[in-house]
């Protein structure tokens, strides 16, 4: 099978996957209780990692930036770097980037190992529906969770900034916090949660998509995981930048 066609169908086989598992929230049996653990999994599982890498994300975008600023006399809009940074770009990206690398991984190493053990092929004989049971829990959790974890990690971000401002670069805390806060609206606001649903999104549907289509046992669960995170970054760079001419698009004089 050559590339083109390769990906035509792990398209249309991921698209089907997303079709079947939505039915799910319509009909019964609704899994609460599964997709309340898996937010508990990604979002309070992850919030540590993803706080303490945006609290240093923060802290080097200060620093690296402070002595670009400080040669045209700038200095003082520092805090307007690091917020608008974080937000528009880095705080979404970086933090899926986590996901995909944590999150993603599990789900394709999870759903990898119950199908080369043949659990959900059991699943299905009980007539329990695996997609609605196993990967709508999942979808759900990454969707509603991501946006959220971003948003932690943007504000830890901002502190990391502040501290090195105010410890190494001697830029009061109120200029750092006025600049910061007069760098950002609402577009900006909205931009930065939009990307993390769709990085959510798609974390969840390609961690899905590789452990539910799994051979050649052990092994193979290991070769579905490197593919599981290898595409969900991959996917998140690319989606990235169209999300990002849209967001542009849809501003009020079409640029930021």
């Amino acid at each position: 099978m050559n590339l083109a066609i390769k990906i035509v169908f792990e398209t249309q086989e991921a698209t089907l996957m997303v079709w079947r598992s939505a039915l799910g929230l319509v009909r019964r049996p609704f899994y609460i209780r599964e997709t309340i653990n898996q937010m508990d999994i990604v979002g309070v599982g992850s919030l540590p990692i993803a706080m303490l890498a945006a609290f240093f994300i923060g802290a080097v975008l200060a620093l690296q930036t402070a002595s670009t600023l400080q040669a045209f006399g700038a200095q003082n809009y520092t805090g307007r770097l690091v917020a608008t940074s974080l937000v528009r770009e880095l705080g979404p990206v970086l933090t899926c980037i986590l996901l995909a690398g944590r999150i993603g991984s599990g789900i394709a190493a999870e759903l990898g190992s119950m199908k080369v053990s043949e659990q959900i092929d059991a699943m299905r004989a009980l007539g329990t529906d695996p997609l609605r049971k196993l990967v709508l829990p999942r979808i759900i959790a990454l969707v509603v969770m991501s946006p959220t974890l971003t948003v932690f990690a943007n504000v830890v971000g901002t502190i990391g900034g502040l501290v090195i401002s105010l410890t190494l670069l001697h830029i009061p805390a109120s200029v750092y916090n006025t600049s910061a806060r007069d760098a950002l609206n609402y577009h900006d606001i909205f931009g930065g949660l939009l990307k993390p649903v769709v990085f959510g999104f798609i974390i969840a549907v390609v961690g899905c998509r590789c452990g539910l289509r799994t051979q050649g046992g052990t092994v193979g669960v290991g070769r579905s995981t490197t593919q599981s995170v290898v595409m969900s970054i991959l996917l998140i760079l690319i989606s990235d930048f169209f999300l990002t001419k849209l967001i542009i698009a849809l501003g009020p004089t079409g640029q930021f």
